[in-house]
């Protein structure tokens, strides 16, 4: 196995470990109590999660590219007009950031390669041998997602004896999301 198909590999697994506590998230958390925008966020999170793993496998997806941009399309205009609708509010600061991760998750299926036998309709990072169009806004998105990371990463640290369920688990899950978002990016510049 060559070093990028281990690292792939290794990412993979990371991604496909984050899919597990936006999953309890879903299933322990009272949204009723807590309130509906953070089961949209958990969603949300779970299905960036979830294209993340399958475009950094080695062995794809089992959905063409053209699907994850609907997917996105889609991610991106619902949380967008969230963060619209409810500027100036605290809340409404993760409708932002989802909306801007699903625009990135687009750029990165939309600018990669398609064309050749290699890659074909389906979604895999780890086998590109070109690069993405535009490396300027793969360059400024990973700035945006690893200044995030960081941020996520002491707001874990500071809130993990906050009694609000599933705030420590979300901040981490964005911190480590972010980190590997901004390390895709720039990789594939």
């Amino acid at each position: 196995m060559s070093g990028p198909q281990l690292l792939a590999w290794l990412l993979t697994a990371v991604f496909a470990l984050l899919a597990l506590p936006c999953v309890l998230r879903l299933v322990r958390l009272d949204y009723a109590r807590l309130g509906h925008g953070l089961r949209h966020a958990d969603l949300a999170e779970l299905l960036l999660v979830v294209a993340m793993v399958a475009m950094l496998s080695p062995v794809g997806g089992p959905i063409p590219a053209a699907g994850w941009q609907a997917v996105f399309v889609l991610t991106a205009a619902w949380f967008g007009f969230a963060w619209w609708r409810g500027r100036g509010q605290a809340h409404t600061a993760s409708c932002g950031h989802h909306a801007l991760s699903a625009v990135a998750m687009l750029y990165m299926v939309t600018a990669m390669p398609h064309g050749g036998m290699a890659h074909g309709p389906w979604l895999t990072m780890s086998t590109m041998e070109t690069r993405l169009a535009l490396p300027l806004l793969a360059v400024v998105g990973a700035g945006y997602f690893l200044v995030d990371a960081a941020w996520s990463g002491v707001a874990a640290v500071r809130t993990r004896a906050v009694a609000t369920p599933g705030l420590t688990s979300r901040t981490v899950c964005r911190a480590v999301m972010g980190a590997g978002m901004g390390y895709v990016l720039l990789a594939a510049v």
